[in-house]
This record gives C-alpha cells, structure tokens and sequence, in this order.
C-alpha cells in the first residue's frame, strides 16, 4: 500500500457556490490531517465547510458559518482523523468573496 503525503489549496474562495477544495482519488483512501482557513482581509469572514458523501449521497457540514477574525488563519482538525473515500470530496465557501484561502493536508492510502 502505497502512502502520499498531499496538499490541496483554494485561493479567493467564492462566496456564490460552495467550490470543491478536494475529492479522494480512485482507488484510494484519504485522511485529512488539517486545515488552514486564512482571512486576507480587514474584516471578520466566515467560512463553511463541507463533507461530500459519495457512497451515502449525503452532504455534511464539518464547520458552518465559522467566524474568522481578521487577517488571522484558521487552524482545523488538528488531531483529528477523516476519512474520505474514493470519490468523496470537501468543499468550501465563504462569505465574502475573494476573501478566502484554505489549505488542506492529507494522507492518500493507495
């Protein structure tokens, strides 16, 4: 079983529709290892984030409406574990746009 250590980022997340800021390969299981959620701007943003389901066709929300102070970033499951498989995926939003970059840090099992 192979194991790769992955980033994905998102610059100027949209406030408009929720993007995709990553989604599990085929044949491969992720676990997402952390976050970073960071407010480029002077005012206070919030951000969501969501779990996509595939398998269960469900959407979750993992952080709804999460405030963000200004100029600061967001730290997120670190400690935690996820798990994605093939063909789930996470997605953000935020609520101002072009306001918002997220970093994602995964573990892909293959």
């Amino acid at each position: 079983m192979a194991e790769t250590f992955k980033n994905a980022s998102l610059q100027n997340v949209s406030n408009s529709s929720a993007q995709t800021l990553y989604t599990a390969p085929s044949a491969t299981s992720t676990i997402v290892l952390g976050a970073a959620l960071a407010n480029k701007t002077g005012n206070t943003i919030s951000a969501t984030l969501n779990f996509v389901d595939t398998s269960a066709s469900t959407t979750t929300k993992m952080l709804n409406s999460v405030q963000i102070p200004p100029n600061t970033t967001l730290e997120v499951f670190a400690g935690q574990k996820y798990v994605l498989e093939t063909g789930d995926s996470l997605s953000v939003l935020a609520s101002v746009g072009s306001a918002l970059d997220v970093t994602l840090a995964v573990l892909e099992l293959s």
